[in-house]
């Protein structure tokens, strides 16, 4: 077969029809809120109240988007991984804290019915708020490494511990919590709030609001395990690994925003008698941000390719990851430069994004982790160099 009749990069009608949705979507209902949300984060609020998001929320519900990648069964989308990225792309646009509703964690699939009726649909309709716990004060990139002890009392377990850096945790009304089952080894646990466990907020340069959670003797019945006792590993990492090429999808719009702000800024500002945009150095700048963030895109898109085809995307999800975040964070810097001392300032958002795209290169994986785990799949062989499509 001819290389060209194998490989196709246009998008359907259907999915172009539903990429452009969704940017209009973005444009016209999200974006206006961004003068609101650096006000409000200036002033030391939340960028954009409960309401407003339930609302928006709402509106995109009506217009088809709920659960982009849930499947038809639970009333989702079911749009599949590239859709997902490319809609990631487009929301990654604006700065705005915005998401589509309808989802819930992929672990939650592996619940008993009655985990499902009581977790997993809930939280697919937005009535219930879940977060993931796994990583410890000494726990971070190295997983295995967790303290979190469950000890069995009769028909119950009782945790005790201590999680950190969690994401969602002090809004979250349950938690998928990782502890060590005494010989079992980590199991996953569903654990609702009422039943013991709090939440203080951790300060941070950028607008991410994770928590510390703190378990106390605190009663789990047998029923609320995840999964399989002493499985909780493998359902850590298949929550991990599911969603990281997510994250440099989202990179991705940020960057072509910013860049196309650095563009249109180029353009009016003039110094020494020319607009900036005639000046090599400026110019350079552009040109080496375009190509980094098309290089992002397509390994990214590979890698959900890879996992649409039911694929080990593993290490794919790790190169997207690894230089998706090494290329936001470098075409942030370069557009902040672009535009001066009007960068540094919080009139624009320039220096949000700054702050809060730094955060890529540290959680769900530092780039230090991504290099070793990407290495060793190619010094154990687990990788190869050179293979398409493999």
């Amino acid at each position: 077969m001819p290389w060209e009749a194998a490989v196709d990069f246009s998008l359907t009608p259907e999915e172009r029809q539903i990429r452009d949705t969704v940017r209009s979507f973005i444009e016209k209902e999200v974006m206006p809120l961004e003068p609101e949300v650096l006000r409000n984060e200036r002033e030391g609020r939340p960028g954009l109240d409960a309401d407003v998001l339930r609302d928006l929320r709402a509106k995109a519900r009506k217009s088809g988007f709920w659960g982009i990648n849930t499947p038809e069964e639970y009333g989702g989308a079911a749009l599949g991984p590239i859709m997902s990225a490319i809609i990631a792309m487009e929301i990654g646009r604006t700065f705005v804290p915005f998401s589509f509703g309808g989802s819930a964690d992929n672990i939650l699939y592996a619940g008993t019915d009655e985990q499902k009726q009581r977790y997993l649909i809930p939280t697919i309709e937005g009535e219930r708020r879940s977060c993931f716990a796994i990583t410890e004060p000494g726990a971070g990139s190295d997983a295995r490494n967790i303290r979190t002890r469950a000890t069995r009392d009769g028909a119950e377990w009782v945790i005790n511990g201590e999680k950190t850096f969690i994401t969602g945790g002090n809004e979250a009304d349950f938690v998928m919590v990782f502890a060590l089952a005494e010989e079992h080894g980590v199991t996953c646990f569903l654990v609702d709030r009422d039943m013991g466990w709090t939440s203080e907020p951790i300060p941070t340069m950028g607008q991410w609001g994770p928590a510390s959670l703190v378990f106390q003797d605190v009663r789990v019945p047998e029923e609320n395990i995840l999964g399989e006792l002493g499985k909780g590993f493998e359902l850590a990492m298949q929550w991990i690994g599911q969603g990281r090429y997510m994250i440099p999808a989202r990179a991705i719009g940020s960057s072509e925003r910013m860049l196309q702000m650095a563009i249109d800024y180029a353009k009016i500002r003039k110094s020494m008698g020319q607009t900036i945009s005639n000046y090599q150095a400026i110019q350079w700048m552009i040109a080496d941000s375009q190509v980094e963030i098309e290089a992002a895109k397509w390994l990214t898109l590979y890698a959900a390719w890879q996992v649409g085809q039911g694929m080990d995307a593993r290490h794919a999800s790790s190169i997207a990851k690894l230089n998706g975040a090494v290329m936001a964070n470098q075409v942030v810097d370069r557009v902040l430069q672009i535009h001066g001392g009007m960068g540094y300032t919080k009139e624009l958002p320039i220096e949000r994004w700054y702050r809060e795209l730094r955060l890529l290169r540290i959680f769900e994986g530092t780039d230090e982790i991504q290099r070793r785990t990407i290495a060793r799949n190619l010094i154990k062989g687990h990788a190869r160099l050179g293979l398409i499509g493999e």
